[in-house]
């Protein structure tokens, strides 16, 4: 038999792959202090400055151009303004201008935007303290001002008003979060312990909490549930829907108060009549929010946590928020307002609309046609102005109405269940009885909702015990 040499062959190593770290990200040049805050004309403003953005690729960007992401995540500013700043090297990925605005994004990647920032004013109501010890602070949190530096709002939040008011170094910790346009109790830590602690209270739903909302018209007595679902439409408005596709949501509601319209002078007479010409009243009678006259004031208490329950569960009861500028607005949802509209057909329709809200139009809510708000506010409304910053060549808005600083929702009581803790907040001035009307300034036990929760928790165990037997 013969022997042949056969040559030894070789697979090349494969070298281990070394993880690359992005590059230094540029950040925000300075940190002004004491912070750049105006106070006038009961507003908190703050004079513009430059800052750095920088933010990690979310899931949801991955794969998509880098102009895409901007034009349909931020409101701010218009598409060619992004699309400028990424070629002018202002919108940098891992610290280095890309060569496209259709630049791919990938996980991992982190997006920077440098600007000339203009923050929108806030109240200067103050922050109210209602508890605080060792380890927690619990305030009465003003309406319209959010709780972390988000979006268009840095300085002009809970964290950095209260940083700015007991120094620089101090570090508050939000427990929970209100919306920006809501009011009421809010947790602050003052270490992570404590927050931790609080946090992990709430998170195992082991906190009550009860809101109270002015809405328009006569709201049934009674106890009323409702467990519609939520989804969310549109993350880059902050819309919601009632939708059955949707997450799991609860709410009690129980009246706490009617107050039907107050007559005005030449209404008083016992002869009064309809003076409506023919055209007004056909106009009306398409107008289904005309019929719900008056306004109540409703306890709230949602047993899950979904963005916007409260405020969608009374606009699917068709009861919404009387100067909710979103889901209590006609132009955007039409004359009936969503009520018992849990269908996805016109939701592209209401994203087109309400996104003109605050640009071309103003965020109009049904509170407009109520007689205790005086005309000037109906004129006074933030929206662009037409003109441009010297300096960057950033839209203007007008200052806010103050019928724009936040909705007549009001976070009123936490309570842990146990029993070992209680803060609450009166009764806000909207939801007073009006001039010449009597009504509750407080609260009874024959009102409270929180007394409902055991029953409910009660009334869904036994019905899960009948469908698993």
């Amino acid at each position: 038999m013969a022997l042949t040499t056969v040559e030894e062959v070789t697979s090349p190593q494969s070298k281990p792959e070394v993880f690359v770290p992005p590059p230094p990200v540029v950040t925000t040049p300075c940190d002004p202090w004491p912070r750049p805050y105006i106070l006038e004309d009961g507003l908190r403003k703050v004079a513009p400055y430059h800052f750095t953005y920088k933010t990690y690729c979310k899931e949801r960007w991955r794969g998509r151009e880098l102009i895409d992401i901007f034009a349909t995540e931020f409101r701010d500013r218009p598409q060619a303004y992004y699309k400028d700043a990424i070629e002018r090297g202002n919108v940098v990925v891992n610290g280095l201008q890309v060569t496209t605005v259709r630049e791919i994004i990938k996980n991992g990647d982190v997006i920077s935007h440098s600007l000339h920032r203009h923050e929108p004013p806030v109240t200067a109501q103050p922050i109210g303290i209602v508890h605080e010890d060792n380890d927690m602070i619990v305030i009465n949190k003003p309406a319209g001002v959010p709780v972390h530096p988000a979006g268009r709002y840095n300085y002009n939040s809970i964290i950095e008003i209260m940083r700015a008011e007991r120094g620089h170094g101090w570090n508050p910790l939000p427990c929970n979060r209100l919306d920006r346009l809501t009011s009421g109790v809010m947790f602050v830590a003052k270490h992570p312990k404590a927050a931790e602690k609080l946090c992990k209270q709430i998170q195992g739903r082991t906190v009550k909490k009860e809101y109270v909302a002015r809405v328009i018209g006569e709201f049934p007595e009674g106890d009323v549930t409702c467990e519609q679902a939520i989804m969310q439409i549109s993350p880059k408005l902050g819309l919601n829907r009632a939708r059955a596709s949707g997450k799991d949501a609860r709410t009690i509601f129980k009246r706490l108060a009617y107050y039907p319209p107050a007559l005005r002078n030449d209404e008083a007479s016992s002869n009064h009549s309809d003076t409506r010409t023919e055209k007004e009243k056909v106009r009306d009678s398409k107008m289904a929010w005309k019929s719900k006259v008056g306004f109540s004031i409703v306890r709230c208490l949602p047993l899950t946590g979904r963005t916007h329950q409260i405020r969608v569960h009374l606009q699917y009861l068709g009861h919404p928020i009387s100067n909710d500028p979103i889901y209590c607005n006609q132009r955007v949802f039409g004359p009936t307002l969503a009520a018992g509209d849990d269908l996805p057909d016109d939701d592209e329709d209401i994203i087109s609309r309400l996104s003109k809200m605050g640009k071309s139009h103003v965020a109009e809510s049904l509170a407009y046609h109520d007689e205790m708000i005086e005309e000037y506010n109906k004129k006074k409304a933030e929206k662009m102005t037409g003109q441009f910053c010297e300096i960057c060549d950033t839209p203007l808005y007008s200052d806010p109405g103050v019928h724009e600083l936040g909705i007549y929702l009001h976070a009123k009581r936490y309570a842990c269940e146990e029993g070992e803790w209680e803060y609450e907040t009166p009764l806000p001035e909207w939801a007073l009885p009006p001039p010449g009307m009597v009504g509750p300034t407080g609260v009874t036990a024959d009102t409270d909702p929180l007394a409902l929760v055991g029953k409910f928790r009660e009334f869904r165990s036994q019905e899960f015990e009948m469908k698993t037997f």
